[in-house]
């Protein structure tokens, strides 16, 4: 995780962290939009969902982590 000059988390982290769920998000918009989907999209939306967990997940620890540093 990239810390300012302060020890705080770096809120461009955290921007960055939520324009790629939004990519994520938009890319699984757009398949599940079909009517059917073929195997390997089905492959594709699940793999687009564990990265969005995964990204989700991120995004709470570093937001954790900075509701730790100002409450210090």
């Amino acid at each position: 995780m990239d810390l300012e000059a302060n020890g705080y988390p770096d809120s461009e982290a955290i921007r960055r962290l939520e324009e790629e769920h939004r990519h994520y998000s938009e890319k699984l918009e757009a398949l599940l939009q079909k009517p059917w989907l073929s195997e390997d999209e089905q492959i594709e939306e699940v793999r687009l969902k564990k990265l969005k967990l995964h990204i989700k997940d991120q995004m709470t620890l570093v937001r954790s982590q900075t509701r730790t540093y100002t409450a210090a």
